[in-house]
C-alpha cells in the first residue's frame, strides 16, 4: 500500500505527532495521538512510516483521498499522447502543392506530433528513385530548425518513408 496508512495500520508504540495546522506536537503515544485525534475530529494518518520514530498526522481521511485523487485526474488531463501525422506525396509533386504540404508538416511539428512523411511511387516513376530521395532531402532541409529525423529515408515496396519528431 502506498501512500499514508490509516489508524488501524499504525504498529509503532510512539509516533511523532503534527496536528492539523501542521504544528509538531512531539512524540506521543500511539493511543494517545489517536484520541486527540478523534477529539479534533480527525484521523490518526502515518506519513512517514520509516523515520524513527514514525510521523502521524491529524487528517481528514475522505478529504485527503478526494485532494489525491483531483491531483491524479489533473495531472491525467495534462498528459498529452504524441500521435504520428502522416502526409502522403508524389515524386514529382508541384511547387504550390509541396509548399502546402510543408505548411501542414510545420504545423504538426509545431503541435508536438511525429511526422510520417511517405513518396508514393506509381508505374515507372519507380524506376527514378533518386527523384524521391532529392525531394525527401529537400523535406529534411527545410524543417531542420523544427525538427530531427527519427527514421531516415528508405524503401518499403512501391514507397519511400521518413519519419520526423519535433525537436
Amino acid at each position: 500500500m502506498n501512500g499514508p496508512r490509516f489508524n488501524e495500520f499504525i504498529v509503532s508504540p510512539k509516533v511523532r505527532v503534527i496536528d492539523e495546522n501542521g504544528e509538531n506536537l512531539g512524540v506521543m503515544l500511539t493511543q494517545e495521538a489517536m484520541e486527540q485525534a478523534n477529539a479534533v475530529g480527525l484521523d490518526l494518518v502515518e506519513v512517514s512510516p520509516n523515520a524513527d520514530p514514525p510521523v502521524a498526522k491529524f487528517l481528514d481521511v475522505g478529504k485527503y483521498k478526494y485532494e489525491a485523487q483531483k491531483k491524479a485526474n489533473a495531472a491525467r488531463k495534462s498528459q498529452r499522447t504524441q500521435e504520428i501525422k502522416e502526409i502522403k506525396m508524389r515524386p514529382n509533386i508541384d511547387d504550390h502543392d509541396y509548399d502546402v504540404k510543408m505548411k501542414s508538416i510545420q504545423k504538426f511539428l509545431g503541435e508536438g506530433d511525429k511526422v510520417k512523411v511517405t513518396l508514393r511511387f506509381r508505374g515507372r516513376e519507380l524506376a527514378h528513385g533518386e527523384l524521391g530521395m532529392r525531394l525527401l532531402q529537400r523535406v529534411q532541409e527545410d524543417v531542420v530548425e523544427a525538427a530531427k529525423i527519427e527514421q531516415h529515408p528508405r524503401m518499403e515496396g512501391r514507397q519511400m518513408l521518413m519519419v520526423l519528431a519535433p525537436k
